[in-house]
């Protein structure tokens, strides 16, 4: 089974098994159906599956990032490639299919060609089309998470739209992050009444007695293999997301604790199989199987990694089908005698203008939006900019919400006037194309978050650095173990220098607010959003969303400062691969 990447890209055997379809695709502006979803079936067990679909049941815009940067003992690695670095990495050609779904390369070019990707009813096809040439009691269809969260509809709906669609396909396990902000209440309420998937994580316990809230693992027999699923939900959910939403929950990283279940399916279940269905981020899923063995498959979720081949850990395959609904994995698996003897595995790029769409999720899908269909497709202006959301230190929408607080508050305080606007650093949001119309569920979409609110502070200049600071080594931090997720916090109305290698503590240089020198004593007028109530702070009468939807409707034309307003020190920092 033992086979290294460089010799499956290059093996005749595989080509056309893995990423899209190799060389072929490269010579095709749009492929069809037949070829996207081209794959010989192998073995006896089928893996399906799909992670951070954010929500959206129709078909979006998602680049990936122009920047992954990483500290010097990860850089060059998987979850840190990205644009030509990742096509070279993986043998891809410019301008193909998978340099347009899988990289930012020329990306608003592309996406004029290729179209959007994604989308409930298209992603629907694909899996039936699976399971159609398998057979159901071959297959496992698996979700990592961030599912029912952060679009538009699933705000509008508590996530019961995305639970409906996930109950249509037949999704059989699945693990959580956002999802957990619906509300405990309703969550508790989805898992167990309404969703028909199994919901399993090792590493939620109860914070008083140490108690599983959720299975561990399940055991499934499947066309004759046995196969243990062990569930892992983002480790640090408490600390990314409001702690109101997990109260009386425990998370983290357990490697003796993910051990130990390992070898309770291995001895005592004797199964032939071991998988991790893991919302950790690729990074740390790597690490961790680096001190966790007996794992034969981890598929990860969080990060948004998009992973044309395995990476592989000693015998473990490691795999992460991106997000936003842009790619449903296919992993075909031969497991004889108790072990994993072969492979075949492809990530199926979903382009909705090439995908027809599943009859019965079309269906489903108007269902829950025809409610809404009239605010969300009301066009609020029209954008200039490329409005993109991820990257690892600077976004066009994140700059436009920055500005639309810094118009808000303008003369809000009698004394002083704001000097910074603050964004997290979400992973999530769909783009919208330059020459654009702006539509509401466009705002939705990148602010559908279920704590909206927005408050005003005062913070001395000191503190504002000790914060950033903070964030730095989170993103930051060379063990993967300690990063916590997501990117750094756009700051607007702040210029300042990063070297991503110093020590802790030294990482963020030369600061300016407003164009002035950081002043340790002085105090700023902060605006913040997306995190939980600052002690002592009432939130304001208008939510985020509200006040992006009303500067974009009295702008009308956006046009974005498309330049960071970071200055990396030690790192290549890319600013036009979108672009070129």
């Amino acid at each position: 089974m033992a086979i290294s990447r460089r010799e499956l890209l290059k093996s005749s055997a595989f080509l056309g098994l893995i990423a899209l379809g190799g060389t072929s695709f490269a010579k095709r502006r749009k492929p069809s159906f037949e070829e996207l979803l081209d794959f010989k079936s192998y073995g006896n067990l089928t893996l399906i599956f799909t992670s951070d679909i954010h929500g959206h049941l129709k078909p979006v815009y998602f680049p990936e990032p122009m920047n992954l940067l990483a500290p010097n003992e990860l850089r060059g690695t998987p979850g840190f490639l990205t644009g030509t670095e990742f096509m070279k990495y993986y043998n891809i050609k410019p301008g193909s299919v998978e340099a347009y779904t899988m990289t930012c390369s020329s990306f608003i070019r592309l996406a004029r060609e290729y179209g959007k990707t994604g989308g409930a009813p298209q992603m629907a096809t694909v899996i039936k089309t699976i399971v159609q040439q398998r057979g159901r009691d071959k297959c496992l269809i698996l979700d990592g998470g961030d599912t029912w969260v952060t679009s538009g509809i699933s705000l509008k709906t508590d996530g019961m739209a995305v639970v409906d669609w996930l109950n249509y396909i037949g999704y059989d396990y699945i693990v959580g992050h956002w999802d957990f902000t619906v509300g405990k209440e309703k969550f508790l309420e989805i898992v167990n009444k309404h969703l028909k998937a199994k919901f399993i994580s090792y590493n939620i316990t109860d914070d008083l007695f140490g108690d599983l809230i959720f299975p561990p693992y399940d055991v499934r027999e499947v066309n004759g293999v046995k196969v243990g699923i062990i569930g892992s939900s983002f480790p640090f959910t408490p600390i990314a997301n409001p702690r109101v939403y997990t109260e009386g929950w425990r998370f983290g990283v357990r490697p003796e604790e993910l051990q130990n279940y390992v070898n309770e399916l291995r001895e005592k279940h004797k199964v032939d199989l071991v998988i991790l269905l893991s919302h950790d981020g690729l990074p740390l899923d790597i690490a961790l199987m680096k001190i966790v063995k007996g794992i034969d498959i981890v598929i990860s979720g969080h990060t948004h990694d998009v992973t044309p081949a395995p990476v592989k850990v000693g015998d473990t395959l490691i795999v992460s089908p991106g997000s936003h609904g842009k790619f449903v994995g296919r992993m075909d698996l031969e497991v004889s005698k108790g072990k994993l003897v072969g492979y075949r595995f492809k990530l199926i790029p979903v382009l909705s203008e090439v995908i027809p769409e599943d009859k019965g999720a079309k269906e489903l899908v108007q269902k829950w939006y025809k409610p809404y269909e009239k605010e969300f497709n009301t066009v609020i202006g029209t954008t200039r900019t490329f409005l993109y959301k991820r990257d690892t230190l600077y976004s066009t929408w994140d700059r436009l919400i920055g500005e639309a607080l810094a118009d808000y508050f303008h003369g809000v305080d009698a004394v002083m006037s704001l000097d910074v606007a603050t964004s997290p650093g979400y992973r999530w949001g769909p783009a919208v194309l330059p020459n654009s119309p702006i539509r509401v569920e466009d705002v939705y979409n990148v602010l559908g978050i279920t704590y909206p609110e927005v408050f005003l502070l005062r913070r001395k200049g000191r503190d504002l650095l000790v914060l950033w600071e903070d964030i730095a080594d989170n993103v930051f931090n060379p063990n993967p173990l300690y990063q916590q997720g997501g990117d750094m916090s756009r700051i607007y109305g702040v210029e300042y220098e990063l070297k991503i290698n110093a020590k802790q503590g030294e990482r963020i240089r030369n600061v300016r607010i407003k164009g002035k020198p950081l002043e340790a004593d002085k105090e700023y007028l902060v605006a913040v959003y997306g995190g939980p109530p600052p002690p002592g702070v009432e939130p304001e009468k208008v939510n985020i969303r509200d006040i992006v939807i009303n500067y974009i409707k009295k702008k009308r034309e956006i046009v974005v400062e498309r330049k960071p307003n970071v200055k990396v020190l030690d790192h290549p920092y890319n600013t036009d691969c979108f672009w070129r």
